[in-house]
């Protein structure tokens, strides 16, 4: 069996607390998402991201659609996922470092989808590794200054 995750580690040029307060505000994600799909956050969601929270964000590959997910793992400034309604799972780890940046590991995660072999023959892994490496490019960027 193959491993039904995709995942990258950079390091952040900022504490944990500072990250994670990017990643729990929806509204935000457009400005570090690496795929370019994820265009905005719906307004008929919370404005913090906490375990249970369910949010919207407007999307488009190829063609414009909506998606809403699920918040299924949170540890403050440590850890957050959220799962799409297949039930994959995109996370984020933040691990400080001494010297006051922090390792950010962002994971696409098929395991936990209702039918993972049918994202095993897609192409979203070597699509979404790609988008992870940009994504956390961005966040390198956002933080050096």
């Amino acid at each position: 069996m193959t491993s039904r995750q995709v995942a990258a580690t950079r390091k952040v040029a900022a504490p944990p607390e500072k990250i994670f307060e990017l990643l729990t505000d929806p509204s935000k994600h457009p400005l570090i998402d690496g795929s370019g799909t994820v265009l905005a956050a719906r307004r008929d969601g919370p404005e913090r991201l906490t375990l249970g929270s369910r949010f919207g964000m407007d999307m488009k590959m190829g063609a414009s659609y909506r998606i809403r997910n699920t918040v299924v793992e949170f540890e403050e400034n440590r850890l957050i996922a959220w799962r799409h309604f297949n039930g994959h799972r995109w996370r984020w780890r933040l691990d400080p470092r001494p010297d006051g940046s922090t390792d950010v590991t962002e994971t696409f995660d098929w395991s936990t989808a209702r039918v993972p072999l049918l994202i095993d023959l897609s192409f979203f892994p070597r699509k979404n590794r790609q988008a992870i490496e940009k994504t956390l490019d961005r966040l390198v960027r956002m933080f050096e200054a």
